[in-house]
């Protein structure tokens, strides 16, 4: 639900990263803090809990392209991976435009992105979204560690839905953007009134 600032000339579009706790959703975001021109973003901003802490900034890329003279604005957020925080989790997800759903590729933490990505899709229906008609990228991070998951029974067990898939190495930077560039691809070809890649 993108938002229009007139005045700027600007689409406000909102992605959220969501995932199992200690995934790499933090690190993704961090990572596209670190690597944005000072000029091109805002502070980043961490809403701290005991176990997690939520983290949003906005930056206005440089080569995304404008659509009908505005410039496109991404707020980027991530929701805490604790279950516990289900009520966090929803209040981010209102006024979504689009999701990177950051998996852990250990196979010991299949059954937790199972179980965030079944939460996802009830959160996701509970506010009126389908999950497979809104710009949904599938990130599978953790790929540099010795025990992962093969990509064949990623994507098997975690997407049904056949979104965009990348490989993953959050803490390198590998995989970061092109989440980011396939989620912010897909959400301007919704605004344009196509359909999501």
């Amino acid at each position: 639900m993108s938002f229009i600032n007139y005045n700027a000339k600007e689409i406000h579009c909102k992605v959220v990263y969501y995932g199992p706790s200690l995934g790499g959703k933090t690190t993704n975001i961090q990572w596209v803090y670190q690597k944005t021109a000072e000029d091109q973003k805002s502070k980043l901003v961490a809403l701290n809990t005991d176990i997690e802490r939520t983290l949003f900034f906005d930056f206005l890329p440089l080569n995304v392209g404008e659509i009908r003279g505005f410039k496109t604005r991404f707020h980027l957020y991530t929701v805490p991976g604790q279950v516990v925080y289900d009520a966090s989790r929803k209040l981010i997800l209102k006024g979504l435009d689009g999701v990177i759903f950051v998996a852990d590729s250990q196979i010991e933490r299949m059954d937790e992105n199972l179980e965030s990505l079944r939460n996802l899709e009830t959160n996701l229906e509970q506010q009126g979204y389908d999950i497979k008609e809104i710009p949904l990228i599938m990130q599978y991070n953790k790929r540099d560690l010795p025990n992962v998951a093969s990509l064949a029974e990623m994507r098997s067990a975690l997407n049904p839905y056949n979104a965009p898939e990348i490989e993953g190495c959050a803490s390198e930077g590998k995989g970061v953007f092109e989440s980011l560039k396939t989620a912010s691809k897909s959400i301007i070809n919704v605004l344009k009134g196509g359909t999501t890649l």
